[in-house]
């Protein structure tokens, strides 16, 4: 193994802190109650009872698979690249269900899409960055 350049382990410690927030998120999403959807517009209870149920699995593993991902790079672990393309596709099978499948989607507005895009954005800059990690020796 290589030695990794000083940016490596901040860009790692800061791609986990944003996959912890997705993980809070979602654990939020599961755990909402019928009285906190009660209270959402109209909109957005539509939006929240449209999705599929793989749609949701997908959100799991791009989350929980990311944060996984994150903590290799941070420990300089070969496996992160696969958690992380786990990750990614994740990601997009939830893009799917929950925006080019779904009739309320578009009812959530462009800062939804806004979000979700740099969701992707950061998914496959993951990838990306574990691929470059393994291939220059930075993790094994």
């Amino acid at each position: 193994m290589t030695s990794a350049p000083r940016w490596f382990l901040p860009v790692a410690v800061l791609a986990m802190s944003w996959n912890l927030l997705g993980c809070a998120a979602y654990l939020a999403d599961v755990t909402i109650t019928e009285e906190d959807v009660a209270k959402m517009s109209a909109a957005q209870q539509a939006l929240y009872a449209s999705r599929p149920a793989w749609a949701m699995a997908a959100t799991a593993i791009a989350v929980w698979g990311g944060a996984a991902g994150c903590l290799g790079l941070i420990l300089r672990k070969r496996w992160a690249t696969r958690l992380l393309i786990a990750s990614l596709v994740g990601i997009l099978i939830q893009d799917i269900g929950l925006f080019a499948l779904s009739e309320a989607a578009s009812q959530a507005g462009p800062v939804a899409f806004v979000l979700q895009g740099l969701v992707l954005v950061v998914g496959v800059g993951l990838v990306l960055l574990s691929r470059k990690a393994s291939a220059r020796g930075w993790i094994s």
